[in-house]
């Protein structure tokens, strides 16, 4: 039977890997699209060879540099990537003998990838607590505002405390989900 299947999202900076790293704390499996992601680029002989033929690299951060300064570039990439990522993380569900699982999935709601879990997390920061966390804060008008994400989901954190504190969040989650 499929575990209970919990998404995990936010914005650049907000903790979502340190919340995913507190449910694994728990013992929960856990796994990041954006590691997926990675691994897709690094041994999916496919991907490479399409990478190659459109960006002639699979440098991620030459094809970053690409694709988010042209949307034609970054469509084509989202095309390629996100039905094996949803893939993998599928597999990955059936896969488990657990009762609860988590993946943190940056895009969720972006991708209209929400409708495919059991609960959705979002995790949330004040924008001078996300600055300090990272230099990636890009804003894009794609992206779906902080507020309209936590107005979607089913539980909401806002991360500006200390790791016990998201900790005891987790925990929250998971006894009011049953786990």
């Amino acid at each position: 039977m499929r575990p209970v299947a919990i998404a995990v999202t936010g914005g650049i900076g907000a903790g979502k890997s340190e919340a995913l790293k507190a449910f694994a704390r728990r013992g929960i499996p856990t796994q990041s699209a954006d590691q997926v992601v990675h691994d897709l680029i690094a041994n999916d002989a496919e991907v490479r060879d399409a990478l190659e033929e459109r960006f002639g690299t699979t440098d991620r951060a030459r094809i970053a540099e690409v694709v988010f300064g042209d949307r034609d570039a970054l469509a084509w990439l989202e095309a390629l990537l996100h039905p094996r990522v949803r893939d993998v993380q599928q597999r990955w569900f059936e896969s488990l003998d657990a009762p609860v699982a988590v993946t943190e999935i940056p895009l969720l709601y972006e991708t209209g990838g929400d409708a495919r879990f059991d609960a959705v997390v979002v995790i949330t920061a004040p924008a001078e607590v996300r600055a300090g966390r990272t230099d990636r804060l890009a804003r894009s008008e794609r992206l779906i505002p902080d507020e309209e994400k936590a107005k979607r989901a089913d539980f909401v954190y806002v991360n500006d405390g200390s790791l016990d504190e998201l900790d005891a969040f987790v925990g929250q989650v998971l006894a009011q989900i049953g786990q």
